[in-house]
């Protein structure tokens, strides 16, 4: 039987693993034909660095996910996932931050720079691409939340002896 501890740290990666893996697939599939003034163009993701960026980045994550979810509990392996989990979620930060700037000025343009808003012409590409960030969002709240509890559960032997 299960203990406890370890189903609710398996659940909590197979979340984490899920949405990492949505957030890939919704903005690797994003693209959208649209017109602007007689003017024919197709917004994708591999349009924009940053996009490209949080595809590589969630999808590392992914991969990392997948193969912690097989460690053996107890094995010494678990105090490099515990640092694993810390460094992924800076790369996760980092990759939906600059994500987010790029769909804020798709969102709303900048009208200082002379940038339009794009999401009124090619509103499903815009939508693809909120829901690969929420994807993102609840991936990195779920990889935080894990690292805690694995923070918890790898001092709390040290305090119960003092």
């Amino acid at each position: 039987m299960i203990k406890p501890k370890r189903l609710l740290s398996l659940l909590l990666r197979f979340i984490a693993f899920g949405t990492t893996l949505a957030a890939v697939i919704l903005m690797a599939t994003s693209h959208e034909k649209g017109t602007f003034f007689a003017v024919s163009y197709e917004a994708k993701y591999t349009d924009t660095p940053a996009f490209k960026y949080f595809v590589i980045a969630n999808a590392i994550v992914t991969v990392y996910g997948f193969l912690v979810l097989f460690l053996p509990p107890g094995s010494p392996i678990w105090r490099l996932v515990l640092a694993l989990d810390l460094v992924f979620i800076m790369l996760l930060i980092s990759s939906i931050s600059a994500a987010m700037a790029i769909a804020q000025v798709g969102k709303n343009g900048n009208p200082r720079a002379a940038w339009l808003p794009v999401c009124g012409q090619v509103a499903k590409f815009c939508n693809q691409v909120t829901g690969a960030l929420v994807a993102g969002f609840i991936a990195l709240i779920t990889y935080i939340i894990l690292l805690l509890y694995s923070i918890y559960n790898f001092l709390n032997p040290l305090f119960e002896k003092a």
